[in-house]
């Protein structure tokens, strides 16, 4: 048997990386783990989740602070926002966060961490800084960056992406943004919120697009009320920048008219590539595209030895996402388990206000895969708890097969990630749809809503007039007290 440096070799250390460094060494397996930027912890850390969800929940208190009234509150006069201040914060807790991604903290677990631009020189080798490093296994977890579409005059025109946006120097009076995915929109409501005017150009007819039209048109609503403009199922003609500010001119694809919006700043959103082509796989026989390398459910790819997770997939490119394939790999590289991938019941939320949380199938997928569903649904306006805090949009959505079982969840509302955690808990654990209806929540609370989608699915059957009818007959029950008549006398 050949002696390599390694037993096994993870390029990328964004969440799946991680994962599997940190798995992989705490059970013994030499461990190199290997990364181009300057510090650990991906694009999620620095450019991604943490510095967006920081920005969204600065956004939210200033908007808060303004809408005072709305609360029973004096109205407060407030000064515009210094976005260096918000910069400072958003840096703040990246730095807390990173201690725990930090090289000393994968050291102590007994991983080796190094720093550069790796390339494969065989299918167990790897050429980094001058140097060779061999390894049983390989990890391709290099995550993915923007993808920059060939718009006519973009790459002539100043233009900023996720990786810019958390770290300018200043808030923009105005900003345009291609897309309209899950950043896109959070980043909408962000800034117009903080004082930006925002123009959202959109190709499809809706915005979110993975998402059920109802709901997505219900957080367009949203962010609309607030003030961001959309250009919907509108292609992008050609870009143009005068010195001062960016001139976007756009086509409807409806009735073919062009007009022109301008504004400061361009933040393109418009999907991700997947990071692969500086590490010379097709030297070593892997296929990959820009949407992903191409891997079996085990995530191996051509090379059987050599497994890819986290967005270099393809497949969901979430942070939890990331670390689960993490967790596949550990198991089949280090347990040799075998163990496939499931998506089924991976869940993911868009954290605009509201938010929009969903885990298994929605109306778009069960439509797509032919299955026979029934919708259930309630709405946030009739949850006092909500109703409490000034909540009044949004609903929860239940879909049921046709054996009456629940397939998918989607929650538009407040604090729906945390909400759709009972849901992960349910179908991950086949809990019986009568087993969360007859359970006991406290009051009053947003997860109530929960526990009464279920009850109103049994409520039509519970208080059929078949079985009023029995209890009449069997006990003698004497039915009405008021009558509709008395309610049309009061």
């Amino acid at each position: 048997m050949k002696d390599y440096d390694f037993d096994i070799g993870i390029i990328g250390g964004g969440a799946a990386g991680l994962t599997v460094a940190a798995g992989a060494s705490q059970l013994g397996a030499k461990t190199l783990l290997i990364e181009k930027e300057k510090e650990l912890g991906g694009d999620c850390l620095h450019f991604g989740c943490v510095p967006s969800k920081t920005l969204i929940k600065t956004a939210h208190v200033y908007h808060q602070m303004r809408n005072s009234r709305h609360f029973g509150l004096p109205g407060v006069e407030l000064p515009s926002v210094d976005f260096k201040e918000a910069v400072k914060r958003i840096k703040s807790v990246i730095s807390k966060i990173q201690r725990h991604d930090s090289v000393e903290r994968f050291c102590r677990l007994g991983a080796k961490v190094e720093f550069g631009d790796p390339v494969f020189s065989d299918e167990h080798s790897i050429r980094l800084n001058g140097k060779s490093y061999s390894a049983k296994n390989w990890v391709i977890a290099t995550g993915s960056s923007p993808s920059i579409p060939p718009i006519n005059g973009l790459d002539k025109t100043s233009y900023i992406t996720n990786k810019e946006i958390f770290y300018m120097d200043h808030l923009p009076q105005s900003m345009i943004i291609l897309g309209a995915g899950p950043i896109a929109a959070e980043m909408a409501q962000a800034f117009c919120r903080l004082g930006t005017k925002i123009y959202v150009i959109q190709r499809n007819n809706q915005i979110l697009s993975r998402e059920d039209k109802d709901m997505a048109d219900e957080v367009m609503n949203s962010l609309d009320s607030e003030g961001v403009v959309f250009y919907l199922n509108t292609s992008v003609v050609g870009i143009k920048d005068d010195g001062k500010r960016k001139k976007v001119t756009i086509k409807n694809r409806s009735n073919g008219k062009t007009s022109n919006v301008k504004a400061e700043k361009i933040l393109v959103a418009m999907g991700r590539k997947a990071n692969l082509f500086d590490l010379k796989l097709e030297s070593v026989g892997i296929d990959f595209s820009n949407k992903g390398v191409k891997a079996d459910m085990r995530l191996r790819t051509k090379q059987k030895h050599i497994y890819a997770a986290g967005d270099v997939t393809g497949n969901y490119q979430f942070t939890h996402a990331a670390g689960y394939e993490g967790g596949i790999v550990v198991s089949n590289a280090i347990f040799h388990l075998h163990r496939k991938v499931d998506y089924t019941l991976i869940p993911w939320c868009t954290y605009t206000t509201p938010e929009l949380a969903s885990i298994g199938m929605n109306e778009k997928l069960a439509s797509a895969a032919g299955v026979e569903y029934s919708v259930w649904t309630e709405a946030f306006k009739d949850n006092d708890r909500s109703l409490a805090e000034g909540e009044k949009i949004g609903k929860i959505k239940m879909i049921l097969d046709q054996k009456e079982k629940p397939i998918g969840v989607q929650i538009l509302g407040p604090h729906a990630g945390e909400l759709l955690g009972e849901w992960i808990a349910v179908l991950n654990g086949k809990v019986k749809l009568s087993t969360l209806a007859s359970s006991v929540h406290p009051y009053p609370t947003l997860v109530e809503i929960n526990k009464k989608v279920a009850g109103t699915f049994f409520s039509q059957k519970i208080f059929s007039e078949k079985v009023k009818k029995g209890l009449k007959f069997f006990f003698q029950l004497k039915g009405r007290a008021c009558s509709k008549e008395d309610l049309v006398c009061r």
